[in-house]
């Protein structure tokens, strides 16, 4: 059962009246004996009835405790106030076979403004230490905000700082990474080059292997080719060719017999040739001898004048090849400021003329009376 017990104009204990309305959560008991008890004290009785029983138990006792608290405690502090009307009304409305299960106060108020006074005065108190509090919060915010700003541009500056500080480590470190990365990149290009070598090199050397093996295969074809070959050329051209070369055999012996015959015959010819060339060379070099020494008898018979004749006689041809050249030239001019510059040389020239002959043939022009007079006159 629901139940709102209500007090109006009770005096506290400070004699302030007050209107008191709650409210109450009620059952019957229902416990063997308990529920006797109420049996005992309601049977007959409808439920308003009972509710107006324990309604007016729960307002007696109500009145009684708001007379002996002030208005503070009772408006205060609304738990401890239903708490103990709770407390003092349970036993009571107990022994009727009733349970209290819960009990609040709804709302308390009074009719002579004590209560707004009251918490006007206590709004004005309120009102006061907030402003003061205000004043106190602006004033030690506005220190702590200083505070916070110095406080602020330190850690800035010491963030900066280690940001800064960071930035350089970081560069410090990205650079060493970037170095360590980039050895052991090169490492790892010259470890893939090597290990690129060495594949090759292994891919060489089974490429080579299988040359070799197919080499080989081939080198045991040809080698079987080169015998069936030669079996093959045995067969069908040694034989007929070594019986050709017989034959041939033959023949060259017989034809080299022939022409021994006839080149001893030629020879025996030339020989015979030979020999007569030689009687009549012999012959004519005898004669020629002959000759010679009789011409010399007679040169020497005939002495200077004979050697000056051969002299004159070979002048003339002599002088035929050395002037053969000239005779392709039309005209010779000597260019000279002396009217006796050709007169001189022409002079020079017949003088060095016995000179000359004297060294071609050992003849000396100087000696004949007739030259030597030519020569001495400058003719």
């Amino acid at each position: 059962m629901t139940l709102q017990p209500r007090c109006e104009d009770v005096e506290t204990a400070e004699g302030v009246a007050l209107t008191v309305t709650g409210v109450a959560q009620v059952k019957i008991m229902t416990e063997k004996e308990l529920l006797a008890v109420a049996c005992e004290q309601f049977l007959g009785k409808n439920v308003q009835d009972i509710k107006n029983v324990v309604l007016q138990t729960l307002e007696g006792h109500l009145r009684s405790i708001l007379g002996t608290l002030t208005v503070e405690q009772i408006y205060q502090d609304r738990d401890q106030f239903a708490k103990l009307v709770r407390e003092v009304a349970a036993p009571d409305v107990g022994r009727m076979g009733i349970e209290i299960l819960s009990f609040t106060i709804k709302d308390v108020y009074d009719k002579v403004d004590y209560l707004s006074s009251l918490g006007k005065t206590q709004t004005a108190v309120v009102q006061r230490d907030a402003d003061i509090g205000v004043a106190e919060a602006e004033r030690d915010a506005g220190i702590r905000e200083a505070e916070c700003k110095k406080e602020m541009l330190d850690v800035k500056f010491m963030a900066d700082t280690k940001i800064a500080d960071s930035k350089r480590a970081f560069e410090l470190q990205k650079s060493a990474f970037s170095e360590e990365v980039n050895i052991k990149t090169a490492e790892a290009q010259l470890a893939y080059e090597l290990q690129g070598a060495r594949e090759q090199q292994k891919i060489r050397q089974e490429e080579i292997e299988i040359e070799i093996v197919q080499r080989k295969k081939q080198i045991a074809v040809e080698a079987q080719e080169i015998l069936r070959t030669d079996k093959e050329l045995i067969a069908t051209v040694r034989r007929p060719a070594e019986a050709e070369a017989h034959r041939i055999q033959q023949i060259a012996e017989g034809e080299k017999v022939k022409q021994v015959l006839l080149a001893q015959a030629e020879a025996e010819k030339i020989r015979k040739i030979g020999e007569a060339e030689a009687s009549v060379i012999e012959a004519m070099g005898k004669a020629e001898a002959e000759r010679m020494k009789l011409k010399a008898e007679a040169y020497q018979k005939y002495g200077d004048s004979a050697k000056m004749a051969l002299v004159l006689e070979a002048l003339p041809q002599i002088a035929a090849k050395i002037a053969a050249p000239l005779t392709k030239v039309d005209e010779i001019v000597i260019l000279s400021g002396d009217n006796n510059k050709v007169t001189s040389e022409v002079n020079r020239l017949l003088a060095e003329l016995p000179a000359s002959v004297h060294a071609l043939t050992g003849v000396d022009l100087s000696k004949i009376p007739l030259i030597k007079k030519a020569t001495g006159a400058q003719v």
